[in-house]
Parts: structure tokens; C-alpha cells; sequence
């Protein structure tokens, strides 16, 4: 039998990754919900966002604390990218199928990787904590790292504010109009063009933090955004593609699945979670908390 202290290890060790999760999987869903694409780049965001938090970080190292300036400046230069990208060459596809979508982001993998390979080279990078997370707490017999501590909390608050914009908010329910009826919109006299490529940015600048935010505690390396694409999309179709919530459950259970499923089925947690996945698809493709599309 395991010992209280080590499960409630192992679920930390899952909250962590679930939230991790979350804040790049609500980006992806997010965008998928507004404006129907599935955006394969949004893992190539997180990579980009990742070097870039580092390149900033080694620019103003000397400063205290530089870590969080670093980790904004390549949110907000990921959001800059990605609402270039929508005005300039997404938009002209939300007319054409789904599968012309899929096949312009997925060329956008293969472009920015290998560009990031080019600027950044193939070594492994890391990223120092900031001095005022880098110590360490003792709750049941665990030691939880702060900065751990930090991404528990973060994500939950995201959901929530995130909840209070689209839910209470004029500017909420602009967006879900957008979502469910462009034209109707449209002809009321939104831009809905611009709505489009605010929600993108705001997608790619959540891809961006993630990336930023996880460089403390994971090496960056060419290839990780097709690892966290895959992981992201396992969790939208778990909570069900453009539910916010339901991506937030979706990341709670994959996390869990994955840190209980290590000691259950040491070399089987990854499947256990595609098994999750598959039987969740059976029973309701359209996600826990999505709706069928119409």
C-alpha cells in the first residue's frame, strides 16, 4: 500500500501538470470554439514562446526578477505573431473546408520549426526560477516547490476571470454572438473581422505564457510542440472542443490519469489516457462538457 504522503505527491505532481496543460489547451479551445479552426500551431506558439522567454531573459538577466518581464514580453510577442498571421493569411481560409484549415496550420509546424531551429540551434535550454519562487514548502509530508504552487493557483484563476469575461461581460457576450452567428453579427455592425483576430491573438498569447512559464522546470527543445499538441488536443476532446470548463476538467483528469497511472502502469500512462479518450468519444464525441455541433 502507498503512503498518504506519496499519493498526495503524485496528485501535486498531476495538478501541476494539468494546469500546465490548461493554460495552453484553453488557447487552443478557445479558438476552436470562436472561430472553428483548429489551429495544429498553437503548439508551435508554446515552443516559440518558450525560446523567446529565454532569449528575454538572457537580455535582461541583471534585473531582479527579470523573469516575469521575460515571460510577458514573449506572451504578448506570441499574441503579436499570431494576429499577424490570422490577418494576413488564416482569414482567408475560414471560408474554405476544414481540411484547407488543418493543412495551412499544420505547414505553419513544420515553418516555424525548423525556424526555430535555425535562430535557436538544437541544444537543450533552460531557464533559471525567479529568486522569489524558488524556495520550497512542506504540506503532508510533501515538499511542493513555490513556483509549483504558483501554477496550481494561476490556472484556476484564469478559468475563472476568464469565465467572468465571456459570462458577465458586454464584451463577453460579443464573442459568444461571434461564436454562435457571424453574419446575424456582422450585420448589426461589429466588426466581427477584428473579434476574429483578437480572440487568435488572445489564443496564441495564452500558447505563448504557457510556453514561457513552463521553461523553469522543463528543458526547451525542438520537438516539444508537436509533444504538447498532441497532450492539448487529448484535453479538448476529453472536455469537449470550445467549452472552457470542459478544458479545464479535460487537463485535471489527463494530469491525473497520467501522474496515477505511472504507478498503476508504468509503461502504459500514456495509453491509459488514449484508452480515456477513446471511450470518452464513444460514449460522447462531442467531449464532457461540449455541445454537438450543429
Amino acid at each position: 500500500m502507498f503512503e498518504f504522503s506519496f499519493l498526495f505527491g503524485q496528485f501535486l505532481g498531476g495538478l501541476t501538470a494539468a494546469m500546465f496543460l490548461f493554460l495552453i489547451a484553453s488557447g487552443l479551445s478557445l479558438i476552436f470554439g470562436v472561430l472553428r479552426v483548429l489551429n495544429f500551431a498553437h503548439g508551435s506558439f508554446y515552443m516559440i514562446g518558450a525560446y523567446l522567454a529565454w532569449q528575454f531573459v538572457r537580455a535582461i538577466a541583471p534585473a531582479p526578477e527579470g523573469f516575469w518581464l521575460a515571460a510577458l514580453a514573449a506572451a504578448l510577442s506570441i499574441a503579436l505573431l499570431g494576429g499577424i498571421l490570422e490577418r494576413a493569411l488564416l482569414r482567408h481560409l475560414y471560408s474554405r473546408e476544414e481540411l484547407y484549415q488543418l493543412l495551412f496550420t499544420y505547414a505553419l509546424v513544420l515553418i516555424l520549426g525548423d525556424l526555430a531551429k535555425i535562430v535557436w540551434g538544437t541544444q537543450q535550454l533552460s531557464v533559471s526560477r525567479p529568486p522569489s519562487l524558488a524556495g520550497s514548502s512542506e504540506v503532508f509530508g510533501v515538499t511542493i516547490p513555490h513556483y509549483n504552487l504558483f501554477i496550481m493557483v494561476l490556472g484556476p484563476a484564469i478559468a475563472i476571470g476568464f469565465w467572468y469575461i465571456l459570462q458577465r461581460t458586454a464584451l463577453g457576450r460579443i464573442v459568444r454572438a461571434a461564436a454562435l452567428d457571424r453574419e446575424t453579427l456582422g450585420a448589426l455592425g461589429a466588426n466581427v473581422g477584428w473579434i476574429y483576430t483578437g480572440m487568435f491573438m488572445l489564443g496564441s498569447f495564452l500558447a505563448g505564457l504557457g510556453g514561457a512559464l513552463v521553461t523553469p522546470i522543463k528543458s526547451i527543445v525542438p520537438g516539444m510542440d508537436v509533444e504538447i499538441i498532441v497532450e492539448a488536443f487529448i484535453v479538448v476532446v476529453i472536455g469537449g472542443l470550445g467549452s472552457f470548463w470542459g478544458t479545464f476538467l479535460g487537463a485535471l483528469i489527463y494530469g491525473q490519469v497520467l501522474s496515477f497511472g505511472i504507478l498503476i502502469f508504468p509503461r502504459f500512462s500514456i495509453f491509459a489516457v488514449s484508452v480515456l479518450m477513446a471511450a470518452i468519444l464513444i460514449v460522447r464525441p462531442w467531449g464532457l462538457l461540449g455541445r454537438p455541433l450543429k
